[in-house]
């Protein structure tokens, strides 16, 4: 038996797709990681055995690899960046789901692109004038914290633009149903031929449309078709650390009266002094704050005890 090293690039009923040395091996994990109740996940580095002599007989999963991060719903590991793809209408951007998105990445480490879609549709609606504004705004407030902001008009223009932005590493596709990542993802690599549906009226959100999580390679790094990020949460941040994932508040806490300042009610706070001034956007500071309630309201885990 040879032993080797890769990562997986697709999970489907128990059998795991593995990209190594330029070839795809499907393996199965060995009993063991059932017993340590462990699960291998698309995106995890692996090693695993085969038989030389029988190059078509399945291969064996022995070890996973120390994960970066780990994403639970999707289910994906050692990402590196993602693109967070809004759409502009149906459904209506939202400034404060961009930030949870931004927030929920920024916890695991994980850099963000934001990619604007469905600008065409928002001409269609409001105008020209008034959807270049829109755009515009959007730009202003989250490029000048570091987030690049790209807008997506279903041309190959526009995607190869995108394109040229991804280097080396793990990439995510990040977004609610319906705001067109199959669509940018199809843009992007035609090859794949990712599903993708009409929007649902009546909930004004998509129907699901990929089913696994499935890498595909491109420039120098891999991208990931994800079934849209089914629940967003907080419990890896503590309130007192929230501010470290928005730069700006971040870096304006520096100069708050105390240390402590949580920039909630407290005095001297200069973050809210930032705020007043227009120097941080308003409504940043307003997702600031729904997170932090939500933080506190977070009801305590208990370990149960063993009897």
């Amino acid at each position: 038996m040879r032993t080797q090293t890769g990562i997986i690039f697709q999970a489907k009923s128990g059998f795991y797709s593995i990209w190594s040395n330029g070839k795809t091996y499907i393996s199965k994990p060995k009993g063991l990681f059932r017993h340590h109740q462990q699960s291998p996940l698309v995106g995890d580095i692996v090693t695993f055995e085969f038989d030389e002599k029988h190059p078509k007989s399945e291969s064996r999963l022995i070890e996973i690899k120390e994960r970066a991060n780990e994403f639970i719903r999707p289910s994906i590991a050692n990402v590196d960046e993602a693109l967070v793809v809004m759409s502009l209408v149906e459904p209506d951007f939202s400034e404060s789901l961009l930030d949870y998105y931004l927030v929920n990445a920024e916890q695991y480490g994980v850099k963000c692109q934001i990619i604007l879609s469905k600008y065409d549709l928002l001409i269609d609606r409001v105008g020209q004038l008034a959807a270049q504004a829109q755009v515009e705004h959007i730009q202003s407030v989250y490029t000048q914290i570091g987030y690049p902001v790209e807008v997506f008009d279903n041309s190959q223009q526009t995607a190869q633009r995108i394109r040229a932005n991804i280097h080396e590493g793990l990439y995510v596709v990040m977004g609610q149903s319906g705001v067109g990542k199959s669509t940018l993802l199809n843009a992007l690599i035609p090859t794949a031929q990712i599903d993708t549906r009409p929007i649902s009226d009546a909930l004004n959100r998509g129907r699901h449309t990929t089913r696994e999580v499935t890498l595909y390679p491109i420039n120098q790094g891999l991208i990931a078709d994800t079934p849209g990020f089914s629940a967003i949460d907080f419990d890896q941040i503590e309130v007192e650390s929230l501010a470290h994932y928005f730069p700006e508040i971040d870096e304006a806490a520096l100069y708050c009266k105390f240390r402590s300042c949580l920039h909630l009610k407290e005095p001297g706070c200069y973050v809210k002094e930032q705020v007043e001034n227009q120097k941080i956007s308003k409504s940043r500071y307003e997702s600031y704050l729904s997170i932090a309630q939500r933080i506190m309201q977070r009801k305590p885990k208990y370990l149960r005890k063993n009897k």
